[in-house]
Order: structure tokens, then sequence, then C-alpha cells
């Protein structure tokens, strides 16, 4: 970022300064980030010479070699950071590992470290990058579908604090996010489930073509990786063909035209009624609440899923909408209900979030299915009616509402 215009104006007894900061940053595909044929990484770090890579310690057992074929291939020196992050370490100590590896690498001031993994990491080696030398730019290469579909859209880095989910943070975007699917070939079943819900959520208040593509297809994408690899749900084979590629690849990138359509505008979030929070509202809290936190994807869809009872509980979706939502999340395995949402952790996140939005609830519900309606009037007693009525619904699906490797410890969590 840099400053692309600025005023002085001063009095006899004051100085008032405008300055207005440019955020310049770019999302490309790439087929095969780490295949020497591709130059998108060699000729940013070719004037340089090296690069510092921070990389997901699982990310890095998969392709840490093959990233060390390529820059070797390109005559880049290579340095690698492993990084080892879950829920439980996304905190302060861990950003100070990374600004340490920094200054043992000598990162010169407009030097860029390359960040490799999920959305937990680069979340969090975003924020040492926003602390280092108070700004330190950086690339980006997510490697789930939560990474390339929602983080790397975003320009918020952070780490939580005391409980408290990304209580620290920073607005600090990368220069350059390269995004290749292939890496969901390999992605754990938990992390493809924990990504599509941020695809779900994107597309319940924002973009009907895409919850129906996602309703029709969802399991076998699930299955796929995306259309990655053949395999089973639920005891069905689906076959990773050429068209569930298509369909995957018009899912992903209309999920991320649609954020950029709705972050864009709002990047530092001055406008505190934001679409993409649909799901945020009550989860923040939720997600840390078992002594193993939730995957950020089965904490959000609880809160999608009570926010979308509550939504037709006030007439702004139909019952039909509201079940359709319902079975999508249930078919493919993520968490609608939980014992740790009680009416006392429905008051306390709502106390935090009201902090957080400037006193004002903002809850973000479907009005109807694609679009999307704030709602702030919300009390107590008309919550707590709708946490009976969503328990009452969820309770006749598979499982009565509850997500299949619904927290960290039950999964891999790159």
């Amino acid at each position: 970022m840099s400053i692309v215009e600025s005023r002085l104006t001063s009095d006899a007894t004051t100085f008032h300064v405008e300055a207005y900061e440019k955020i310049d940053y770019t999302l490309t595909y790439v087929d095969g980030v780490f295949d020497p044929a591709d130059t998108h990484l060699a000729d940013i770090y070719r004037p340089w010479g090296r690069c510092l890579m921070v990389i997901d310690d699982v990310v890095d057992d998969l392709y840490g070699e093959r990233a060390r074929a390529y820059f070797a291939a390109h005559d880049i020196e290579l340095v690698t950071y492993r990084l080892v992050v879950d829920e439980t370490t996304k905190a302060w100590t861990t950003v100070e590992g990374i600004v340490d590896a920094f200054a043992d690498f000598g990162l010169v001031r407009k030097e860029q470290p390359l960040v490799v993994g999920g959305g937990l990491g680069t979340d969090v080696a975003g924020f040492a990058c926003a602390a280092f030398r108070r700004s330190t730019p950086y690339v980006r290469i997510p490697t789930t579908l939560i990474g390339l579909i929602d983080a790397s859209v975003s320009i918020k880095v952070g780490v939580n604090h005391r409980k408290y989910k990304n209580r620290l943070g920073a607005y600090h975007a990368s220069s350059t996010v390269l995004l290749d699917f292939g890496f969901l070939a390999t992605l754990p079943v938990d992390q493809v489930r924990n990504g599509m819900a941020e695809i779900i959520k994107i597309s319940t208040v924002g973009d009907k073509r895409t919850f129906d593509l996602m309703d029709a297809h969802g399991e076998a994408l699930l299955a796929t990786h995306f259309g990655h690899v053949d395999g089973e749900v639920d005891g069905r084979w689906h076959a990773a063909s050429s068209e569930l590629r298509e369909v995957a690849h018009e899912i992903t990138y209309r999920a991320i035209q649609r954020m950029l359509e709705l972050e864009v505008p709002n990047l530092h979030e001055l406008d505190l009624d934001r679409v993409i929070a649909f799901g945020h509202t009550w989860s923040p809290t939720l997600e840390l609440a078992p002594d193993v936190p939730f995957f950020h994807g089965h904490a959000i869809c609880i809160d999608m899923a009570l926010s979308t009872t509550l939504a037709e509980q006030r007439g702004h979706v139909t019952a039909e909408e509201r079940d359709r939502v319902l079975s999508l999340m249930s078919r493919i395995g993520l968490s609608l209900d939980s014992e740790h949402l009680t009416p006392e952790l429905l008051e306390r996140s709502t106390a935090a979030i009201l902090q957080t939005r400037d006193g004002r609830l903002r809850a973000a519900v479907p009005a109807p299915v694609g679009e999307c309606v704030f709602l702030d009037d919300v009390s107590a007693d008309e919550l707590v009616s709708a946490l009976d009525k969503h328990r009452t619904l969820v309770a006749e699906l598979p499982r009565g509402g509850a997500g299949v490797q619904a927290f960290v410890d039950e999964g891999l969590s790159a």
C-alpha cells in the first residue's frame, strides 16, 4: 500500500491531515504453481535471487520437495519456515516465531515472504507481515478450499486472543494471490467440507445461482474434492468427470467474484452491514467454546442454520427455502446444532458482537435465498424461541444436526 492522495491544512492552532492509501492486489488462477514451466513465482522472486517461504507443516510434507525443486530449477535460493498452527495456536506467540524467522533471514524492507497454507496459516503469517516493520509485503498461495475462496479474498489478517476469535488483527493485503485449485486433490475431506461452508455462506445470501449448483452437486463435489479425484460419500461413488470439474469451477469462480464484489467497496469494514458476515454473528464465540475448537466452517454453519430458521420465523424466507438450506448443510456433513449453542452462549456472543458492530446486531439473514437483510431488533426471548424451533427441525435430520469431523482434532487442520 502507498499514499496516493494527501492534503495538509492548518491554522494558528490546528494542523489537519487527510491521506488515502492505495490498496492494490491481484488474484490469478494458476494450473500447477510449483510446475517449473510456470513462471509466476519465479518472476516475483528472480529479482531478489532468494525467497523465504512460510509454509504449513502438513503442506510442506506434501508439496515441500516440489517447491524446493521449483526454486532450484529457477536458480533461486529458498529458505523454508515450517508453520504449525491450529485454532489453539493461532495466537501472538506463533506470530513472534514468524517475525523471528523474518529477522534471521535478514528480510529487507520491500522483500516479500511467500506464505503457503490454509486460511489459519495465511491469517497468522499475514498478521506477522503487517506487524514486522509495521508493514511487510507478501505473496500468498492458499492451499485449502476455505483459503482459496474466502481467506484469499479478504485483506484481514489476525490471531485469536483469550478465547476471542481474531481479537488481534490488521487490514493487510498480500500483493499477489496465486489460486491453484490442484491442491484440492490432496486436501483432507474434512477440509473440503470446511470450505464448502463458506460457499454456502456467500451463495445463501448473495448468489442464488451458486446456491442452486451447490444444492444439486454438493455430495459429488465433496466426494471428488471439487472434481479432482474419484471418491465416495455415504456409500455412493462419484467420478471426477470433466463436467463436474466445470461445475466446480463455476461455483468457485462465482463465489470469489461475489466475495470481491461485496468486499472491495468496504475493505476496511467501515460499513458494518456486511453480507459476508452471514454466519458470523454468534459463531465467533461458539467456535472456541469447546475444549477442542470447532472447525471454522462448522461453527459458521451452526450460526447460518440458526439464522435461517430465524429468517423463516420472521417471514424473510419460506419454510421450503429454509429446509433446502438446512438439507444441503446436513447432506454434506456440516453441523447445524451443538450442545454448546445455549441461551447463555447466545447472550454472551451477542454482547461481544455488539461491541464489534458499534452497538448494533446487524445479523445477516437470507431474504429470500440469494439475497440478504440485516436484523437489529432480535430480542433475547426471540432468539431463544428460534433456537427451540431450530432444535425441533434439525432433530429430524441425519445425526440430529451434528456434523461430521466437526472439531479440529478429528482431522488435519491445514
